[in-house]
């Protein structure tokens, strides 16, 4: 599984974190977020971010135009929507740049409600709903995704630590395209524990092993 860091806001433990084995950085360009990343980076030091590490730029409800001048800006591969966006707002930005839809996770969730979506993205992530779209360190149930079927991937997300991995062991669920880290690693919004992630990426490689002998 992929490993992605969201809500990355401050460039020297931008460079530790992204330094480390993951896949994705996630930068939230919500304003309404404790981990809103503003301009506070310029363009060239984004480009100090290591070539294999994908960059993210997550927002929520926000126009076209100026979602696709922070795509240019920062030089992002992908935009996590988080919001309402529509099934056609999704098809019109990825004509320039891949999607990942956010969906909240309820009891009973009905996933039929995404197939307006599958044609119009490249991954959805999968959420604890929270007031302020994301970070809420909260894990919804799992057990919900044995309803998913569908073949888009997707992130998994919401109050994930390394004590998670045990707990996905347990269930017979779709195997993730990948797994979302964000408050549980911080020390303050914004500012992840490099030793805790790093943690995490060695626990990870320890589970898939295990998984690999099981013959999942």
């Amino acid at each position: 599984m992929k490993v992605k860091v969201c809500g990355l806001k401050y460039l020297n433990n931008i460079l530790s974190i992204t330094g480390l084995n993951i896949d994705y950085a996630g930068f939230i360009f919500y304003k309404g977020s404790p981990r809103y990343i503003s301009n506070s980076l310029s363009f060239e030091e984004v480009r100090m971010i290591p070539e294999s590490v994908k960059k993210v730029g997550v927002f929520v409800n926000e126009s076209a135009y100026s979602v696709l001048n922070t795509v240019a800006h920062y030089d992002l591969n992908l935009v996590q929507l988080h919001g309402s966006e529509s099934e056609a707002y999704c098809s019109e930005l990825r004509q320039h740049v891949k999607i990942i839809k956010a969906f909240s996770i309820i009891e009973n969730f009905d996933f039929s409600q995404l197939k307006p979506f599958i044609n119009n993205v490249d991954y959805f992530l999968f959420d604890t709903p929270a007031v302020g779209h994301g970070g809420s360190g909260k894990t919804f149930d799992w057990r919900i995704l044995r309803g998913y079927d569908h073949s888009v991937p997707y992130f998994l997300s919401g109050g994930m630590g390394v004590e998670s991995l045990e707990e996905l062991a347990k269930l017979d669920i779709p195997e993730p395209y990948a797994l979302d880290i964000n408050s549980k690693f911080e020390t303050e919004p914004g500012l992840k524990n490099e030793m805790k992630v790093n943690e995490f990426l060695k626990e990870l490689k320890q589970y898939e092993k295990a998984n690999e002998f099981l013959g999942r």
